[in-house]
């Protein structure tokens, strides 16, 4: 049988420390080489695009189907991004799931996030600045404050009413002041900065770094996105999830198509860092940024979460797709 699993669904299985705590675990176990890399395949169409991604991680595989269409809120109602996560035994090749992927979308970006700010941003980092304040950006600040005692935040957003609402929502959530900020002025007071926005012209310069500044760059999930310089990549220790996808979907890849970075330049990979294998923040003085791409590591390893539960909770419906 086939667990059929909601949205709602997988909201009640799912909370964000579930995703750090798994998250944090596979990036160990990628970095200490005891599980294979996963697999990510982009198709763009006219107004968005298609991404694919797979891993297996054990007895189970798993593979996202997303759609991202940043247009859809504002043109007929719907989220930007809509998907599913198929969700197989991996020693039989029998579908346990199939599941909504939007919050495990969003709570394990979060979560890769959370983990590498525990290990590259400052101990006492206490100012975040959130470029992006839609679902995404709630998530991030959300997951955040898991990893490290916030005590203010600041909303940046071309759309000054969204900015508006995620400080007054936030400020409430966490119990932080969070206030709307011009973008500059937000950085220069800020140890974290998380982007994630859809901009496809980068809007984080060379001159926004400062001594001690963690970034998180978020958006650019796809080559046409863009939301970092590559002189300010160059200018900082680059972390990236995943090397080979980086270099050809993150800000990573605009630094090395504009000749100012190589592959070689990157700092490490996240998992190496967890893993212990090469050194993350050994001074208060270097600026970090963590090129966050997405992998399907992160979506097996949640979506167990969530069908391990649905099962013990019996959430969902159960289907046979055989028959």
């Amino acid at each position: 049988m086939t667990r059929i699993l909601t949205r709602d669904d997988v909201c009640q299985l799912l909370t964000i420390d579930d995703c750090i705590d798994v998250v944090e675990t596979v990036f160990r176990r990628f970095g200490d080489g005891s599980i294979a890399p996963p697999a990510s395949l982009g198709i763009h169409v006219e107004g968005g695009g298609f991404h694919v991604k797979a891993a297996a991680i054990d007895r189970t595989f798993a593979a996202k189907i997303n759609a991202n269409f940043p247009g859809n809120p504002a043109a007929h109602g719907l989220p930007t991004i809509q998907g599913v996560i198929i969700v197989s035994d991996a020693g039989r090749g029998t579908p346990l799931a199939i599941m909504d992927s939007i919050e495990i979308t969003t709570l394990r970006t979060a979560a890769a996030t959370a983990v590498a700010a525990k290990y590259l941003a400052k101990r006492d980092a206490a100012v975040a600045t959130i470029c992006g304040c839609g679902v995404q950006g709630r998530a991030q600040l959300a997951a955040l404050a898991r990893v490290r005692t916030l005590s203010r935040a600041f909303a940046c957003d071309t759309d000054a009413r969204a900015a508006s609402r995620f400080a007054i929502e936030m400020k409430k959530r966490l119990g932080i002041a969070v206030e709307v900020a011009d973008l500059s002025a937000a950085i220069d007071a800020s140890d974290i900065v998380v982007t994630c926005t859809s901009a496809r012209a980068p809007f984080l310069s060379r001159e926004h770094l400062h001594a001690g500044l963690f970034i998180a760059a978020v958006g650019a999930d796809n080559p046409e996105k863009s939301e970092i310089q590559p002189a300010a990549m160059a200018a900082a220790r680059v972390v990236v999830d995943v090397l080979d996808q980086a270099a050809t979907m993150g800000d990573l890849h605009h630094a090395i198509h504009a000749g100012i970075m190589r592959r070689e330049d990157v700092h490490a990979d996240l998992g190496r860092i967890v893993a212990g294998k090469r050194a993350g923040r050994t001074s208060d003085d270097e600026v970090f940024v963590f090129d966050s791409t997405g992998t399907a590591l992160q979506d097996v390893v949640a979506a167990e979460v969530v069908y391990r539960r649905g099962v013990e909770r019996s959430v969902g419906l159960e289907v046979s797709l055989s028959g």
